[in-house]
């Protein structure tokens, strides 16, 4: 499983993250998406984490916490949708 974070502050580091949602275990993996066109942080990351367990903790934890004067959005990541579909309705 994957946790979607969103609603975070445009400064926000892969570090930062790792610091954050390493109170609720061991972070393995955090990935900041940022703009092809200007390399900004897009505002949102994927964070994953040692176990399932740790997971669903920092999502209960996280989830609409206040960090870096923004509400953070917390949950489970969704499967990426292809929206290049060739098929047309």
């Amino acid at each position: 499983m994957s946790i979607y974070v969103g609603n975070l502050a445009y400064s926000i580091t892969p570090e930062n993250l790792t610091e954050v949602f390493s109170d609720y275990g061991t972070v393995k993996r955090v990935h900041v998406p940022t703009d092809r066109e200007t390399g900004r942080m897009r505002g949102f990351a994927f964070v994953e984490m040692d176990s399932s367990t740790e997971e669903a903790e920092a999502i209960d934890g996280l989830n609409g916490a206040e960090w870096m004067g923004r509400e953070l959005k917390v949950n489970e990541a969704r499967p990426r949708e292809n929206n290049r579909s060739s098929s047309k309705y």
